[in-house]
């Protein structure tokens, strides 16, 4: 299911609100200066209004953080970003396919009773990833979990299955990667891997990182969204 399109939801006070989605073209999406433009987005949850009149544009390549105190609606605005939520008014225009999006929430989305390489597995066959068996095993190698490949997932803790859906994300070398508090249960040597990944000069995706810690992401971000400032 594509991602590029535009959400454009306006509405008056006390009126449903009117959406009208557009899908943009091949050509846009190949020419957009922009992976991520945001403008004027409000969303509501019942009378709750998690966020408001919230604008920002992310360019191809760019990393931008998205920081601001609990409850402020960053994981909302996430959600909205890789389409698991649909925006009250404003527009959301995110110019790439659902396939080229890698996305790290609070729920690992690893299934349980699979192991770490059959999870893997699995996922790189729904991406059609090539050469797939190399590419996972590279992942596990590199996120220190070759060793426990044959374990179930269920059996890892908290920061084992960070780092395998970590991998998860990675697995299909996402053109925009869109991270939840990554950083949440991982050990000094995973999160210096992230740190490393991050940072990697070879590195060609567009990264939106939603994090309590933004200034361990000051030497790569090249932009920054405050949430509940006042």
């Amino acid at each position: 299911m594509p991602l590029g399109v535009v959400v454009d939801a306006a509405a008056s006070p006390g009126a449903a609100p009117m959406q009208e989605l557009r899908r943009v073209t091949d050509s846009l999406v190949t020419t957009a200066t922009h992976v991520i433009r945001v403008e004027s987005l409000e969303k509501r949850y019942g009378e709750r209004t998690v966020l408001r009149n919230v604008g920002f544009a992310v360019r191809r390549g760019e990393t931008h953080v998205v920081t601001g105190p609990n409850g402020s609606g960053k994981t909302t605005l996430l959600r909205l970003l890789v389409g698991l939520a649909a925006p009250s008014r404003g527009i959301v225009e995110v110019s790439l396919d659902r396939a080229r999006v890698g996305y790290v929430g609070h729920e690992s989305l690893l299934y349980a009773e699979l192991t770490a390489l059959e999870n893997l597995d699995l996922y790189g066959r729904l991406y059609r990833v090539p050469e797939r068996r190399e590419r996972v095993g590279m992942l596990l190698e590199r996120f220190g979990l070759w060793e426990a490949r044959a374990q179930r997932v269920g059996s890892f803790s908290r920061g084992m299955s960070q780092r395998l859906a970590l991998c998860r994300a990675l697995l299909h070398e996402p053109e925009l990667l869109v991270l939840d508090e990554p950083y949440s249960a991982l050990d000094a040597d995973g999160a210096a891997l992230l740190d490393h990944e991050l940072a990697a000069p070879d590195r060609a995706s567009t990264v939106v990182v939603a994090t309590h810690e933004p200034e361990r992401l000051d030497p790569v971000a090249t932009g920054r969204l405050v949430l509940g400032a006042r």
